[in-house]
């Protein structure tokens, strides 16, 4: 008898907690192996193909491609033991199929999600008495299914302890398929009472299923029934994700009133966080006097919508990421800059010597790089990090150098390990193999991650200077212009060299100005003489 078994979107590492489903890989009814690929997703961090720790028949995908969904929402079920032809005849271990299968949040998935092989009470019995998420195993012996434990390509994981999920007593009048999942009731909040109210004039409806689409139709009546709202509301709940329902529960916001940004009106992360900026923001706006007499628990009501109009980017993926940690580093980092204008008409004289001699190309971001680890050796507190908690500067001995590669997909900092140990040509070859790999999209987490000071070679975007935000939880990073003929006293003469601007940005609680400065002329003297690198090795 074949066992359905739910394959939940792996823990990716890194601390990510969403991933969006960039392309499936797999269909309803497909039969796959143990460990096979079954979607690509997209992290903050990277591009990933996660493989599904079990063997069978495909009965229902959770998600669309540009979906986004947390960690631990369902992704697959996998009807163990059952054929093809079992499958598609809608049955699975003679039962048959006659529900939709629930996703995260107890919403049903959209448009692909498919109706699992099972009756209700069988469907319930079987997976709560299997274990679920991805990589759990079981022995033959009491029933279960043996899966691989791997939970990413390339992250092999051991097989976990095989858990049971304790099987809940239905209330009465619940629905057969499972527990309850409705959203719990909106908590009053007297100090935000516009909450409800800001956006209401401008709400969407949502999408509604269209005749003929069975898939579409069994959907639209399990996400009306997971949406019976408290106040009185009816209607579809246009939301998968249980961090935005959660979030809009704690703070007491009615998404029924809220219109989504996301594919058919789906309601995001994103929207959520808007309505909630958009009430403090009217909150703090009340005359004091109103602000102390207690408010009436907020109620749905028509309003004008005052939300700046344009067109709507989420900050999302990588692009959130990115956000969330420059303005950490913002908020946390007393950051200072120091820049000083060098003469780099030597150190390119170098370069072209070195590479006519034959043998790997040297870049000029090399001999960049070779120079800061040099500089690092003699300023260490600038490769290192503050540990808030211990209040102590950490000062690290390796040094693993980031470097800025802006991409189609966004800037990326890929991180080269042990750079202080390489040569130029090492570091050469290293930064074209990482570059390459931030293009196509298959940087690894781990590539993106661990950096103790960062280099931004931002010159070949045509600009002179910056002043850069340090990559946290860094101590500093190293900006670079342009290089450029300008005017310059060489030898006591006015002459035409090869001018660059180095500025250096560096977190004022690791050092004070003396450190940082002569960090940044330790670097512009290599760069006007090479030959100071060679003293200094």
């Amino acid at each position: 008898m074949a066992q359905v078994l739910e394959f939940k979107l792996p823990d990716l590492g890194e601390g990510l907690t969403e991933a969006e489903i960039v392309r499936w890989l797999v269909a309803v009814g497909d039969v796959v192996a143990i460990d096979q690929p079954v979607v690509e997703v997209e992290t903050a961090k990277a591009m990933v193909e996660v493989p599904c720790p079990y063997g069978g028949v495909v009965t229902a995908r959770f998600g669309e491609e540009g979906s986004e969904l947390p960690v631990g929402a369902p992704l697959l079920m996998v009807a163990v033991g059952a054929t093809a032809g079992e499958e598609a005849t809608g049955t699975s271990g003679g039962q048959p199929a006659d529900h939709a299968a629930p996703a995260a949040g107890g919403t049903t998935a959209t448009g692909s999600a498919e109706v699992a092989g099972t009756t209700a009470d069988a469907g319930r019995s079987r997976s709560e008495d299997v274990p679920t998420g991805s990589g759990s195993t079981g022995s033959a012996s009491d029933g279960r299914t043996e899966g691989s434990g791997n939970v990413l390509v390339g992250y092999g994981t051991g097989a976990p302890v095989a858990r049971r999920r304790r099987i809940r007593p239905t209330a009465p009048g619940a629905a057969p398929h499972g527990p309850d999942r409705s959203v719990a009731p909106a908590r009053t909040n007297a100090t935000t009472p516009a909450l409800t109210a800001t956006r209401a004039g401008t709400a969407r409806s949502v999408a509604t299923s269209q005749p003929g689409s069975q898939g579409s139709t069994t959907g639209s009546r399990a996400m009306d029934r997971d949406s019976a709202d408290p106040n009185g509301l009816s209607g579809p709940l246009p939301v998968i994700s249980p961090l935005v329902r959660r979030l809009a529960r704690d703070n007491g916001l009615d998404l029924r009133q809220l219109p989504g940004s996301g594919p058919d009106g789906l309601i995001l992360r994103a929207d959520v966080e808007y309505a909630l900026r958009a009430a403090s923001a009217a909150t703090a706006s009340a005359p004091p006097a109103a602000k102390l007499v207690p408010q009436p628990a907020p109620v749905a009501v028509a309003s004008v919508d005052s939300a700046p109009r344009g067109e709507r980017i989420p900050l999302r993926g990588l692009r959130g990421v990115v956000a969330d940690k420059l303005s950490r580093s913002r908020s946390e980092i007393p950051d200072a800059t120091c820049w000083v204008d060098a003469d780099a008409t030597e150190l390119m004289a170098a370069r072209a010597a070195m590479n006519s001699a034959g043998g790997t190309k040297v870049s000029l971001l090399a001999l960049l790089a070779r120079i800061c680890t040099a500089a690092l050796a003699r300023h260490p507190e600038l490769n290192s990090t503050v540990d808030l908690e211990a209040r102590e500067v950490v000062v690290l001995p390796e040094v693993h150098l980031g470097f800025a590669a802006q991409t189609e997909r966004g800037l990326f900092v890929p991180v080269v390990r042990d750079a202080h140990l390489r040569s130029a040509e090492s570091l050469s070859t290293e930064f074209a193999r990482l570059t390459e790999a931030a293009r196509e999209g298959v940087l690894t987490p781990a590539e993106l991650t661990g950096g103790t000071f960062t280099l931004n070679n931002y010159g070949v975007f045509g600009v002179d200077g910056s002043t850069p935000i340090i990559n946290h939880p860094e101590a500093a990073m190293l900006g670079v212009g342009r290089i450029v003929p300008k005017p310059w006293v060489h030898q006591g003469e006015l002459a035409v060299r090869q001018v660059v601007q180095l500025s250096l940005t560096f977190d004022h609680r690791v050092c004070d100005g003396g450190t940082a400065g002569g960090f940044l002329r330790y670097v512009a003297d290599c760069v006007e003489q090479p030959a100071v690198l060679l003293r200094g090795l």
